[in-house]
């Protein structure tokens, strides 16, 4: 009771505190798998538990969210993570939640995009591929989403690699450790379905390709909001 209940007071409050508008929750399916690919911002991981509140506000689903290592480093973060939606980012894991036909988010640009410098803000890092194989693999379309605010939540002064203590391991360098309160827009873009068979997720440069045109779609939304954006703050 109170993995749920205590989080979801909590994020009411976070949305009325960042003043949270969402657009596009009508591209959100009522059944079936989906995958929710998001940019990836603001040092804290906020991003995906509001990500995550938001669509169960929007469609009535709780989605399962594929998180950063460092949630399954101990039995019981493991615990709390997986009783939150939290689920260990793994080929296999992808696999078996839109195979349950659950919707995931997956942040395709990984810790490089949330643990990136405040001076990058709002400049994609490259993407992982592995969300495309998944879709072409259980044939769930991909929703390219927008995430504008979360960026300036942090200040994220640099990122550190701990590759002694774990390979690829990665930390920001926050200058505050307390929410900025920037107003944040979530923007739910069409549902993109990949009229492949299941085989082409072995077929390298088309699986790149289609990579490719995802991050650029989401890029050029990103700077086509922020240039809307009047104010950050008020």
């Amino acid at each position: 009771m109170l993995l749920r209940k205590v989080p979801n007071y909590f994020l009411e409050l976070m949305r009325k505190y960042f003043r949270v508008q969402v657009e596009g929750a009508e591209h959100l399916p009522k059944r079936g798998p989906a995958i929710i690919a998001p940019n990836h911002s603001g040092a804290s991981g906020l991003d995906a538990m509001i990500l995550m509140h938001e669509i169960e506000r929007s469609c009535g689903r709780l989605p399962r969210v594929m998180t950063h290592r460092f949630w399954f480093m101990t039995k019981h973060l493991s615990l709390t993570a997986n009783k939150l939606g939290f689920i260990k980012a793994t080929t296999e894991n992808g696999m078996r939640q839109l195979e349950k036909n659950h919707i995931m988010v997956l942040f395709p640009e990984g810790e490089k995009g949330n643990f990136k410098p405040s001076i990058k803000a709002y400049q994609l890092q490259e993407f992982k591929r592995g969300f495309v194989r998944l879709a072409i693999k259980t044939g769930a379309p991909i929703i390219p989403t927008v995430i504008i605010g979360a960026e300036e939540t942090h200040i994220n002064l640099s990122q550190f690699k701990l590759t002694k203590y774990m390979p690829g391991l990665l930390i920001p360098l926050p200058l505050n450790f307390i929410p900025l309160p920037s107003k944040w827009k979530i923007k739910f873009l069409p549902p993109l379905y990949l009229p492949y068979k299941p085989t082409a997720a072995n077929d390298t440069e088309l699986v790149r390709e289609i990579t490719d045109d995802i991050r650029e779609q989401i890029q050029e939304r990103l700077r086509s909001e922020i240039k809307k954006r009047k104010k950050i703050f008020f």
